[in-house]
């Protein structure tokens, strides 16, 4: 029986926005919340000040840095799902174990993988200005990626398009009710 028949209200959906740093989670995933209307979180935000420096210094983050990081994003998440609010929050979400951390038995929550060739991405990462992660540290995340499978039920989007027509391809992959969309609010907290 659906939700509607029972009078119970429908779960709220969550998206993961996942891929290697510099395919265009941020600029997508906001781009999306504002068509949507839904909550944003930067994934980034989640980080300790720890885990940025060790970026910034050019050292990759090992599982143990990554956990914490991950553990607050799924928290974020339930705190939305608590909320009955629609979210999009970004993450690198790079290998499955991780993803098992922020999506787990949430059958709710949604992975959207944006995947790209390596040289576009570096292209990418070498021209962006005022982000922590630095393009040598891209390889690494190709090696550690962990591309998601269909049981994971990812939409999936090649980032070479314009991120517009990349938001287009993710809302067409979606089948969202109206009553889905919430009114546009502000950035999400941390």
């Amino acid at each position: 029986m659906s939700a509607a028949a029972t009078g119970a209200l429908p779960a709220p959906l969550v998206l993961v926005v996942m891929g290697v740093s510099g395919s265009g989670k941020t600029t997508v995933a906001s781009m999306l919340a504002g068509r949507l209307g839904w909550v944003f979180a930067e994934g980034d935000d989640f980080h300790p000040p720890a885990n940025i420096a060790k970026m910034h210094g050019g050292t990759p983050l090992d599982d143990d840095d990554r956990l914490p990081w991950l553990r607050a994003i799924a928290e974020q998440i339930d705190r939305w799902r608590a909320a009955r609010e629609n979210g999009i929050i970004t993450c690198s979400a790079l290998k499955r174990r991780y993803r098992a951390v922020i999506i787990g038995a949430r059958p709710e929550v949604r992975l959207v993988y944006l995947k790209g060739d390596p040289e576009i991405v570096h292209r990418r990462m070498v021209a962006r200005h005022g982000h922590f992660m630095p393009a040598n540290l891209l390889r690494s995340q190709f090696d550690a990626l962990e591309e998601p499978t269909q049981d994971e039920r990812p939409i999936v989007v090649q980032v070479d398009l314009p991120p517009a027509q990349l938001v287009d391809r993710i809302l067409a992959a979606l089948t969202i009710p109206p009553s889905a969309s919430n009114p546009p609010p502000p950035r999400a907290p941390r």
